[in-house]
This record gives C-alpha cells, structure tokens and sequence, in this order.
C-alpha cells in the first residue's frame, strides 16, 4: 500500500534542509503495509472514481485520509444533523454541524502541523518528467513498477471520451496534453494499442484526426524537440543570450514574472545547446506514429507557427511573429558560427549560473515543477554524474502525489497556503476547548515555516526579491515568498498572538512580525494594488511577446485582488496589535489598496478571482479586503454592487455554483444546471457576511447555511466538487482541501455573524 510520510527527508546523502523537513510530505511503497480490509477499501476507492471519472473528475484525495484517519483513530461520535422544509437553522443545528466538521479536520492534521493535500490537475505536469527521466537514464530508479502503474492510472482516469486529453482534468482535448501523455504511456511500456480502454490507440487517432503533432503549441515543439520527435528548426529561437542583456533594456529578464523567467530560462538552455535525447527505437517508432507524412520529409521551418485550433488561448499578435522570424532567419543563424559562437557559449555559462542559483535557493525544489524538469535536464546534461543533477533527483519525491486515481506532479505543493486558511476556519470555530492540541500544532508549523533570510549573496543580481519573513506556498526549502500566502499566514500568528500561550503555544517575536510586514508593504505597486511574488514594476506591454499560446499574463508580474484584500486584513489586524509600527506607511497602504480593489471591480460587482474559480472567490477576498478597511454597506458603493451581484447569482436550492468558464471567457458563467459547488457557497456566504447581510435579511444566509448543514457527509466530511483553483486564467487547479476548509468556516461565521445573540447570551451564562 501507498502511505504518506511527514517531515522525512530519509536516507539521500543529496538532500538538505533550512528546518529539518518540517511540512515536507512525500509518498512510499510499501508491499507489505495494510490488512486486507485496508487494501480493499483502497481498490473499492479506485473503482468508484473510474466508473464516475466523467461526472466528478478531481478525486477526493482519499488515500491519505483514510491513512490519517486509521493513525488517529478518529470516529465521529457527534450525531449528523439534517434540517427539513420549512425548518429553521437553530444555533445548535449550525454549531452541530460545525463541530463535526471541525473534529473531521482536525483529525486530517499531520505530525507536524500542517494539513497535507494534492494540489495539482493540469495534465502537462507530469509526461515532462517521465519524458526526462527516459533520456536520463534514471526511469526505473524514480519509478518502479509501483510508481509507473499509478501513472498509468491517472492518465487513463483523466482521458476524455475523445480520446484526447485537456489541459486540466475538466478542459477539453488539446494537441499539447494529447501528445505528451501518448508519449508518457508509450514510454511505460504500453504498445501502439495498448492501455486501459484503448488509450493509446484513442489517443493516436485523435492527434492524427487533428494535423498530427506539428500543430502542438510551442512548449510541446520544445519538449518534442529535446525528445528527437521535432527538429530544433521547427520551433521558434530562444536564445540564451537574453540572459547578457544591459539591465537598462525594456526586455530584460529582471522584468519578467519569475514563473516566465525560471521556465525560459533552462528551456534556452537546451535551446542553445540543441540539445537532442538519445534517438532509441521508441523514439524511432513515434515519429511514425505522431505525424501523417514521414518525418524526414517535414519542412520544418514551415511549422513553427503552427498551433492546433484546440489549445490556441492566446493568438500571437504580428508584431511577435516579426520578432520571431527575425530571430529565426537573421540572429541564429549568426550566433551559431564562428566568431559570434563564442557569445553563444558564453551565454550557456551565464544561463547555467542563473539555474544553479535558483537551484540552491531552492534546495532543488525551484519555483514550480514545469521548472523543475527542465532544471534538472540542464544539470544532466552539463554534467551527466554531477552532484547538481543528484541533488535534483533527490527533490522529485516532493512534487509527487498519490490518489485515488493515480501519481500526478503537483505544480507546486501548497502546504502554507492550505494550513494558514484551515487554521483561519478552526480559529472562526470558537472550540479552543475541544481543539487547543491542534492549534497549538497549526501554530508551531507557521512558526517553522516563516522564511529566515534572504536568497543567498547579492540576490538582486541574481533578479531575486527579498524573501525574509515571507511565508511561501510550499515550504521554507522552496524558499519564494509569496504576498498572499505570508498575509494569511501572518493573520493566523497574530491571532494566535492574543491567545493563551498554555493552549497555543508562545507568540511570534515581534521582529520576525515585523520582516513580514516588510515582505507585504515592499510588494504594493503604484495604483495600490499587491503583487504575488515580486513587485510589478514591468510595464504591461510586454505581454505582447507572451510566447506560449495557451496561458495569459504570463511575461510580467501583475496586480491581484486576492493578495491586495490579504494584505488589508492582515494589516488592519497588525495595527490593532503594533499601532505605531510604520504607522503611517501602513495608513497609506490600506487606503490605496482600497482605492486599487474599488477601481478593478467589473461592472456587474463581481470581481476577478486570478487564484479560484472565479467571480465568487475574486469577490469573497474584496469584500473581506474591505470590510477590514472599514468599509460598510451604507458609505461603500463597490460593497452594494457586489452583493447584488451575489444576490442574483444565489441558486434557487441556497447555493452557489460557477463554471471554471468563467476564468477563461472574463465573463460570470454559473455551472450547468444551476448545480450548486459547496466552496464557492462557502465563499459567497462570507462575502455577503462581510457585507453585513445577517443585519440587513439573513434570509439568503440562512439558505446557504442550510445546503453547506445538509450536504455533510456522516464522517463529517463533504462531498468533492467541480475544481476550484485556477492560474493564468486558462488552467485550473485541485485543491483537495478547499472541500473542507471552506464551508468549515463558513459555517462558522455565519454561527458568529446569525447567531451572535446565543453566543453571548452563552458567555454571560458562564460569566454569571
């Protein structure tokens, strides 16, 4: 059986540490783990998500639960409560309903505080890996027999009924994920028509029925390219001079957004160095397969513009095809011959200093596993038996993830992210008395986690922020501070802060609260509004020269309703705590990030959600953002718009529901049917409390509170969705926890915000 290990950095002489593997969570094989019993509720998870893969495509990440579960012996002992027609939601009902929720997730806490979780579903995640370890040599190494069976699960679980597959598990087929997940099965050892089902043959036919694999996006021609599928010529120049460009250019790479930089960065590189895998008979076989001419008869320079109508998001405009075929026809020709050769190789040492940087700083976990792959390929083949490739090898185990439908590559784990909002929801619950342990673990984990320092020597250089009292998405070892992730994190430790040490641990120094303060308010750009990563100080023209077409805003960093409400709150709170601290340096923050959210709300009230499935999450952060501010209802026009907008958009059945086809289409498309989606009437409930609607006609709250109440599971749990996370508007993410987070902690706001009169009718009964 599969089993999840926590804070393990185990036995690898080529994997190191900045806090000792705290919130590190990797997965083993172990042939002899598990009674039957055990292995049979495993397979019996397994075919509940094949036979309703079409209905329900992210999995309810079960295999770690049931493993926490078993560990700590957790039995709901609290009755299920369900309200009927015509009933009223009492206090008791709702705070029912809560503690059973709140005792479920407690019980999913691990060893060292944080609450573990896949954190994936885009489909190109994975093949690159498999794709590189094949040229590598190490295939059998990272996964054995085990490891290459559940691959090859979840690409049958996630193939449509086309036999294509999306770039996410619920988007439609695309040339890109179809081709590289062929290769990835053909690579597993499964035959021309072979698979589950017919896969590959499925597959094939489609990718044949569209063109062939000459119309695969430009990542796709890269990776086809370094795998001897695609000739170099056929895609267009990336060269790795850009990185000895003058800092004083518009084009830099210290303008660039760090994931756009971190991926073009090795992706040069092997551009540079044309680098071509070893042509085996496997590779021999599919350039027979994945094309309708035969391959040494493709003209290839007339391809590299070429992109199947099925991935095309983001139409080059002309004036980078220019750019593109300038490059192409005048500039590499150059650089590849004598004298000029010798700028190209110097261009190579410049590039491969950069990635052994960002490797280091990030203990070989970089930024994101797109980035991660094509790193670790850089390393090889520099040097083929060099410790940078060992050390890379011994980080994979931190991007992989086992479930009920099989191994994936997570993007990024989201360990920070998702335990400082399971925090928030436990800390709304008001049960100290019944969870005091948890906290107390939750707590010590953020104090772990909080990054100490900045990226080694003289980071600037290296087109590095300061990280120092940042909290990031993963875990310190990545090491890249993110403005959202420290505002949450921060939130729970000054909230912790004002509780009682013996319950939860001690307070935070003060000096490490104020490095974080420092990470946010370094982050706010000029028209107020909070960056993610690095400040947004590139100007926005150059996402002209976007060169993928399947994503949006991918060249510079921008500005993010969800980091800049983050950012209020927590903020608002420091002051309460820290009045005099940079006092008024924060005044202006909150009243220009109010002026930025006010000024970016669309006009149907609804804001944009950049990071969540997406008009719902966009105004969920925006009201919340401020409220903190002290904006109301009566003096806040934005605040009036955008409960209308929730108001009408409110299902008959109390829900809310939205369509992952709003990130894309930048237009409000509820989910078909009218079905309602549990998270996003969780967030669309504490938007309309935010608001003060429980003063105004607790009617809609009252309704939403009943579906979240009735819709939980026996155990306490609640049911898996519609995906919920989304990034550069086109692709969407699964975050498995968000199912139990947020209605926790709606539910709990809402027993404070509809029910505050019992509350404290309760507490003056303990107090007399």
């Amino acid at each position: 059986m599969w089993r999840l290990k926590v804070a393990d950095g185990g036995n690898d002489p080529y994997i190191y540490s900045t806090n000792n593997f705290v919130g590190r969570q990797t997965w083993e094989f172990d042939p002899d783990c598990g009674s039957p019993e055990e292995r049979a509720e495993v397979e019996a998870a397994r075919e509940n998500f094949w036979k309703n893969r079409y209905q329900v495509k992210p999995n309810s990440d079960l295999l770690w639960r049931m493993q926490f579960l078993r560990e700590n012996n957790f039995k709901q002992i609290i009755p299920q409560v369900k309200i009927g027609d015509g009933e009223e939601i009492t206090y008791e009902i709702a705070k029912t309903a809560m503690r059973r929720g709140a005792h479920f997730f407690s019980a999913l806490q691990a060893s060292d505080g944080h609450w573990p979780a896949e954190s994936a579903g885009s489909l190109y995640f994975l093949p690159p890996l498999v794709m590189c370890l094949y040229i590598t040599g190490h295939l059998d190494y990272i996964f054995p027999g085990e490891y290459r069976k559940e691959i090859l699960r979840y690409l049958y679980c996630h193939q449509n009924e086309d036999g294509g597959w999306g770039l996410h598990i619920e988007g439609h087929s695309i040339m890109f994920c179809t081709t590289l997940s062929y290769i990835c099965m053909r690579i597993l050892g499964k035959g021309p028509d072979g698979g589950r089902d017919n896969a590959c043959a499925r597959a094939r036919k489609w990718i044949r029925d569209r063109g062939g694999a000459t119309s695969i996006p430009s990542w796709g021609k890269t990776w086809l390219s370094i795998f001897g599928l695609f000739d170099w010529l056929g895609t267009n120049p990336t060269p790795p001079e850009f990185w000895l460009f003058p800092s004083f250019l518009p084009v830099h790479p210290a303008k660039m957004w760090c994931f756009c930089r971190l991926v073009y960065m090795p992706m040069s590189y092997l551009y540079g160095k044309r680098f071509v895998g070893p042509i085996t008979p496997l590779v021999l076989e599919l350039r027979e397969e994945l094309f309708l001419q035969p391959y040494n008869e493709i003209n290839w320079k007339k391809v590299r513009h070429l992109c199947a109508k099925e991935d095309l998001y983001y139409p080059h405009p002309l004036i980078q095809d220019l750019m593109w075929d300038s490059l192409y026809i005048c500039t590499e020709p150059l650089l590849t011959r004598w004298p000029f050769n010798k700028l190209r190789q110097k261009a190579l040492e410049v590039t491969m200093k950069h990635i052994h940087y960002e490797d280091e700083n990030s203990r070989y976990i970089t930024i994101g596993c797109v980035e991660k792959v094509l790193c670790m390929l850089s390393c090889w083949v520099e040097d083929p038996n060099g410790d940078y490739f060992k050390k890379h090898l011994a980080r994979i185990p931190d991007y992989i993830w086992v479930a009920e439908d099989g191994i994936k590559m997570q993007g990024s784990t989201s360990q920070e992210w998702d335990t400082g909002f399971a925090l928030q929801a436990l800390l709304a619950c008001n049960m100290t008395d019944e969870i005091g342990p948890i906290l107390k673990k939750g707590h010590e984990f953020l104090k772990e986690s909080q990054v100490k320092d900045n990226p080694s020597g003289d980071f600037k250089s290296m087109y590095r922020h300061i990280s120092k009292g940042s909290w990031t998405f993963a875990d310190p070892d990545q090491g890249w501070e993110v403005s959202d992730c420290t505002a949450e994190c921060l939130k729970c430790c000054l909230l912790f802060s004002i509780m009682p040490p013996e319950i939860v641990g001690m307070k935070v120094e003060a000096e490490r609260i104020f490095d974080s303060i420092n990470i946010i308010l370094s982050l706010q750009s000029k028209n107020g509004g909070l960056s993610a990563w690095e400040p947004a100080s590139s100007s926005k023209w150059l996402e002209l020269l976007n060169p993928t077409e399947i994503f949006e805003n991918l060249v510079v960093e921008h500005e993010y309703v969800e980091c800049t409400a983050s950012a209020i709150q927590a903020l608002v709170l420091f002051k309460k705590l820290y009045p005099e601290h940079r006092k008024n340096e924060i005044d202006d923050f909150i009243a220009n990030a109010v002026r930025f959210i006010e000024e970016i709300q669309m006009p149907d009230g609804s804001w944009y959600g950049n990071w969540g499935v997406c008009f719902i999450y966009g105004s969920w952060f925006a009201l919340g953002g401020l409220a903190a501010a002290g904006k109301t209802y009566n003096n806040c026009l934005a605040i009036r718009k955008a409960v209308e907008f929730l108001l009408n958009s409110q299902f008959n059945d109390g829900g809310w529901g939205e369509s992952y086809i709003s990130c894309p289409a930048k237009k409000y498309t509820p989910l078909g049917g009218h079905r309602s989606n549990l998270v996003h009437t969780a967030w669309a409930l504490m938007g309309l409390l935010y608001s003060g609607q429980a003063e105004r006609d607790p009617t809609p709250l009252h309704r939403a509170a009943k579906l979240l109440i009735n819709s939980q599971m026996e155990d306490g749990d609640f049911p898996q969705q519609e995906i919920t996370g989304v990034y550069l508007k086109n692709c969407m993410l699964h975050y498995a926890t968000f199912r139990n987070t947020f209605p926790l902690w709606a539910l709990a706001e809402y027993i404070n915000g509809c029910h505050s009169h019992v509350i404290q009718s309760s507490v003056g009964e303990k107090l007399g």
